[in-house]
């Protein structure tokens, strides 16, 4: 079982940055796959960014040229750097690495864009 600890959110003000971590609890982190996810209230949960065990990246057109996934093997943690924030990024951010057949989620970290 592999567990996903969240860090980094909190309340920023419109045009602001924030830096989310997730940190893996696993010796072989390098080859998995890594996502950020996010879930507005009353909304469905959407992929945000991906990483690859090879560092090909991928994001929602919602946050291309804001936001940037990254991951340090060696620290065995994925980043979400959060840039030009809009209120309608304020939702939940979950951290989820898979390896098939299995995905493993991180508990979900808060992140609000309000002035």
């Amino acid at each position: 079982q592999v567990q996903l600890v969240e860090s980094g959110g909190g309340l920023v003000q419109p045009g602001g940055s924030l830096r989310l971590s997730c940190a893996a609890s696993t010796s072989i982190f390098s080859i998995y796959v890594m996502c950020w996810y996010r879930q507005a209230p009353g909304k469905q949960r959407e992929v945000v960014a991906v990483i690859t065990s090879g560092g090909t990246t991928h994001y929602a057109d919602s946050v291309k040229g804001r936001f940037t996934i990254s991951r340090d093997n060696a620290k065995n943690t994925v980043y979400l750097q959060m840039n030009s924030l809009k209120p309608e990024d304020t939702a939940v951010y979950y951290c989820k690495g898979e390896r098939a057949p299995f995905d493993y989620w991180g508990q979900g970290t808060q992140v609000t864009v309000s002035s």
